[in-house]
């Protein structure tokens, strides 16, 4: 299929690995010039090299993706490189470990949870949309997670908070920039086969892939396909929607 944005300008935040990093080679496989946005600037830097070993344009930028003067700095250094922003995708965030019960949970952990995936939704969201509404042209794409439409697990209560928050932000954001042309809608994956749960041990790899339906993780270019096709224009008439990646499992199972 033709997904009609070659040479649309697209920007990941924590794309330089994981499922980051696949999704920026989906958008460049269509033709899009991309900005990668990662707080390892080398990781960044590394990243946009292996693009261009493949004949794809890219640029790699530094920031905490959750700091406000970071945030417009970038926006403004990405449009003064490429000309322009149609595409944003908000993949930045951090894990779960330690896992804290809510009675013993630092009011810390839980403030920097909110602040890296919540706080840094909201400002690139922000930034972006008036560079979209220019061209009445505009894809923004949040994630959540399964631990949220699972219907939570215990001990990452501050995860699966921020994550139904993203979900709750972006409804209502769809509403607001559907007039300008601009689409916003999230994705919510399960497990998926990245280096994080490469680091889990063999037993408990074993376990989460018997507990899914498919048998089997998802793996990062399948996170990647559902995330091009809604930046493709295509998928003009998909907003404000939560699409999950999760294989039909939906929930968590405890025991083997």
């Amino acid at each position: 299929m033709h997904f009609g944005i070659e040479r649309k300008v697209a920007l990941i935040t924590g794309g330089a690995r994981g499922i980051g990093f696949a999704e920026a080679k989906a958008l460049c496989g269509e033709g899009v010039r991309l900005a990668i946005v990662d707080l390892d600037r080398d990781a960044a830097d590394n990243a946009v090299e292996e693009l261009a070993k493949e004949g794809f344009e890219a640029a790699a930028f530094q920031a905490d993706a959750a700091n406000e003067e970071a945030v417009v700095d970038v926006l403004k250094a990405v449009v003064a490189h490429f000309g322009r922003l149609d595409i944003l995708v908000n993949n930045a965030g951090i894990g779960v470990k330690p896992a804290y019960q809510v009675q013993d949970m630092p009011a810390n952990a839980w403030d920097q949870m909110i602040h890296v995936h919540m706080r840094s939704t909201f400002l690139w969201s922000r930034e972006a949309i008036p560079h979209m509404a220019k061209n009445h042209f505009g894809r923004i794409v949040n994630t959540s997670s399964m631990n949220f439409t699972g219907g939570g697990r215990p001990g990452v209560s501050h995860y699966a908070a921020a994550k139904a928050g993203i979900a709750g932000f972006t409804q209502t954001l769809a509403k607001e920039v559907g007039p300008l042309g601009i689409t916003a809608n999230a994705i919510a994956p399960g497990y998926v086969a990245t280096e994080l749960i490469a680091q889990f041990d063999e037993r408990m790899r074993t376990l989460l892939q018997k507990q899914n339906p498919m048998g089997r993780l998802c793996q990062p270019a399948e996170v990647a396909a559902l995330v091009a096709f809604l930046c493709s224009a295509h998928a003009g008439f998909i907003n404000g929607e939560l699409i999950c990646l999760d294989g039909g499992r939906r929930d968590f199972y405890w025991g083997e």
